[in-house]
């Protein structure tokens, strides 16, 4: 699912009082997080996740893994932190706005 500038400038402004709900640390990526994230996605629909590491590439790659992983799309990448948003089929909670 793709989603408009609208949209994306919709759940950027929603991401902004979430706390980080899945940190990755020293360990990386694992299915372990892969899975959490994958529930944590299903409940909330738009997740901050914390991703630990001083290679600014390296943190991107993890956030594209993340989004490819568990079917989400990323909102914003800001520093250590990134914002993916996963629409939950059966019980949505964010109402998108048209685009």
């Amino acid at each position: 699912m793709a989603l408009s500038n609208p949209q994306i400038r919709y759940l950027r402004g929603l991401s902004h009082a979430l706390r980080p709900t899945v940190l990755i640390g020293a360990k990386g990526l694992t299915d372990a997080v892969v899975s959490e994230l994958g529930l944590a996605l299903a409940h909330h629909e738009l997740v901050k996740v914390h991703v630990a590491g001083a290679d600014r590439a390296a943190r991107a790659e993890v956030a594209g893994i993340l989004a490819n992983r568990t079917g989400a799309e990323v909102v914003q990448r800001i520093g250590k932190m990134v914002c993916l948003y996963r629409r939950n089929p059966e019980s949505p909670a964010i109402e998108l706005p048209k685009s």
